[in-house]
């Protein structure tokens, strides 16, 4: 791995794994495993930002998120699995970073502004607020030279290069400004049409979810509301049945007649809906299969885990020594 570009990217454990993770980063994760220095973090420190009263929910997410992880490929071998709270020089730069932090840049944070205008009043801690802060501390702790994002995410990873850029010239070089590396990101809206994947919405379809689960959830899925018969034109654009049956085939024409049919008013939702459980299905059978694997060779996943971790506290060490020099904090051996 030495010779490889370093890559940071993660999850906040919030319960287990949905399609929509797999779309929008999990596929893009299996194959930057083998081109690159992976470290996958399992941010629990960030889910307390909003979790903090259901902190069960986070113990078992950071085991679901890690069965998944390992069900659809991400290999312990190639990359790290780090846990965000058994590294806690990430709390720790955090906290050191939060001091350089301009309180504007934060207040300034449309997403964060949207999702603290979407929480209870009891919710909105302190802690949330500077997640943000956290964020970019999981980018610089493993001074990451690539963060994979998507194009509407690129802004914050901005933010982490300005603090980077922040403390190099305050305190003397030690993070490289991490780059954005857009790749084809994929989005899958919610099941139910209304907007996207959300656990807390109920809309998900789990990569762990049973054969009968992710059909019964397939018949129920929204599609064109206005079409109350099957003899009616429908649209397609838009529609979460399409969405998903691009997502999960690829130039599959059994799906391109579906369209054209649809189109027309001459094929009913029953019919199409049907033929995307069978593809659903036989995606998720093989993920299935080795996640039920894991759950009973649970000795991989702790060996996986404390294998990434052992090596993600190294790296954090390194940088740390050199940041604590810089800004000249414990180094009382040097005064006497």
């Amino acid at each position: 791995m030495e010779n490889k570009k370093r890559i940071l990217t993660g999850i906040r454990p919030t319960g287990a794994l949905h399609l929509g993770h797999y779309v929008g980063a999990l596929h893009n994760w299996i194959q930057l495993q083998d081109e690159y220095e992976c470290y996958f973090l399992i941010a629990d420190y960030q889910a307390l930002s909003d979790h903090f009263h259901d902190t069960d929910l986070i113990k078992q997410s950071v085991i679901d998120v890690t069965l998944d992880w390992l069900a659809v490929g991400l290999d312990p071998d190639k990359s790290n699995f780090v846990i965000q709270s058994y590294v806690p020089e990430h709390a720790e730069l955090s906290m050191l970073l939060s001091f350089i932090t301009p309180l504007g840049m934060l207040e300034r944070n449309p997403t964060l502004k949207g999702e603290l205008d979407s929480l209870p009043i009891e919710q909105r801690s302190a802690g949330f607020f500077n997640y943000p802060i956290s964020q970019i501390a999981d980018i610089l702790l493993p001074r990451a030279h690539l963060v994979p994002v998507g194009e509407d995410q690129a802004p914050h990873l901005e933010m982490s290069r300005e603090i980077a850029r922040k403390f190099n010239r305050m305190y003397g070089e030690v993070f490289p400004e991490p780059e954005t590396l857009i790749g084809k990101v994929g989005r899958l809206s919610g099941i139910d049409g209304k907007g996207k994947m959300s656990k807390s919405q109920g809309n998900v379809i789990l990569l762990s979810d049973s054969k009968d689960d992710v059909a019964k959830k397939v018949r129920g899925m929204y599609t064109d509301p206005n079409r109350i018969r099957a003899n009616i034109p429908g649209k397609v654009e838009g529609n979460p049945v399409f969405q998903y049956l691009d997502a999960f085939t690829e130039n599959d024409p059994n799906v391109q007649d579906f369209k054209e049919r649809y189109r027309k008013g001459n094929i009913g939702d029953v019919e199409i809906k049907n033929y995307l459980s069978d593809i659903l299905n036989e995606f998720l059978e093989p993920i299935r299969n080795k996640r039920n694997y894991y759950e009973k060779n649970f000795n991989i996943v702790e060996e996986s885990l404390d294998k990434g971790i052992s090596n993600a506290r190294k790296v954090a060490d390194k940088t740390m020594t050199l940041v604590r020099e810089k800004m000249k904090i414990s180094t009382y051996k040097n005064i006497w």
